[in-house]
C-alpha cells in the first residue's frame, strides 16, 4: 500500500479489501510480477493506493483487459478488482465469457448491492426490499427483477476453477476473506484457471446507515440472500 490518504467513505469495505490483497501479494512474493486491472466505480483510482503495476479499463471491461495482459505476459499474475455495477451489469458479457474460457486470472468482486460512484442507484445485486435512489420503496421482483447471484451463475461454467463468497463485516470474516483471496491467487500461480472471490462489502453512505449498522445489515439481511462459503472448487 502507498502511504497516501484514501477517498473512500467512513465504513466502506474497499480499504479493507485493498489491504488484504496487498498482504497476500507480499506473502506470496509476487509483487514484482503482479498486474492489477482497476475498474470504473468507487475503486476507479485503486492504482493510487497499490504499490505495484495497475492499469485502468473501461467500465465492465476489466476481464477482457486482464485476458489480453495474461495472454501476452503469461508469467505475470493478473487480477481484476470490480464492483457489482461494473462486473454484474455493464460487464456481464465480459465476466461470463472470460470465466467460460477458463482464463487463468483472478477476479476480486466487491459486492455492496448498490451503485456507489454514481449516486446510490439500484444495482443488479440490490436485494429485494432494499431501498436505493431508484427504488425508494424497496426493490420489487415484479418490477425490477431478482438480484443477480453472479457467483452461483459462474460456478455452473466448466471453465471456472474456484468461487467463494465472503464478507468483511467483522474481524473473523476479514480473516476468512484473506484466506479466500490467497487461494484465488495461488490457483493462478498453479495454473489452475479462473478464480473469483465475491466479497460482501458495506456501503454506509448509500445504505443510509452508520458504519456499525451497515456491518450488522450484512449479517442480518444480505447474507440471507447471498450465503457465504465456497461455491465451487475443483
Amino acid at each position: 500500500m502507498r502511504d497516501v490518504p484514501m477517498h473512500y467513505c467512513p465504513g466502506c469495505g474497499h480499504g479493507i479489501v485493498h489491504r488484504l490483497i496487498c498482504e497476500v501479494i507480499d506473502e506470496l512474493g509476487i509483487r514484482e510480477k503482479t498486474i492489477g486491472v482497476a475498474p470504473v466505480g468507487c475503486a476507479v483510482i485503486a492504482y493510487e493506493y497499490w504499490d505495484f503495476d495497475t492499469t485502468e479499463s473501461a467500465h465492465g471491461r476489466a476481464p477482457a483487459v486482464a485476458t489480453g495482459i495474461k495472454r501476452v505476459l503469461p508469467d505475470r499474475i493478473v487480477f481484476t478488482y470490480q464492483g457489482d455495477g461494473d462486473l454484474s451489469a455493464i460487464g456481464t458479457a465480459e465476466i461470463i465469457h472470460t470465466a467460460n474460457r477458463g482464463e487463468n486470472i483472478t477476479v476480486i468482486f466487491v459486492n455492496n448491492a448498490v451503485y456507489g460512484m454514481t449516486g446510490g442507484q439500484m444495482a443488479p445485486t440490490t436485494i429485494l426490499g432494499q431501498r436505493t435512489e431508484t427504488t425508494p420503496w424497496g426493490r420489487e421482483a415484479n418490477r425490477d427483477g431478482y438480484p443477480l447471484k453472479i457467483s452461483e451463475l459462474l460456478s455452473l461454467l466448466p471453465g471456472v476453477t474456484y468461487v467463494e463468497r465472503t464478507t468483511v463485516n467483522k474481524a473473523k470474516n476479514v480473516l476468512i476473506t484473506k484466506k479466500a483471496i490467497r487461494k484465488a491467487f495461488q490457483n493462478q500461480i498453479d495454473k489452475k484457471g479462473f478464480s473469483l472471490v465475491e466479497i460482501l462489502s458495506p456501503c454506509p453512505t448509500y445504505w443510509h446507515l452508520s458504519p456499525i449498522e451497515a456491518a450488522e445489515w450484512i449479517e442480518k439481511e444480505m447474507i440471507k440472500y447471498y450465503p457465504l462459503g465456497v461455491i465451487k472448487e475443483k
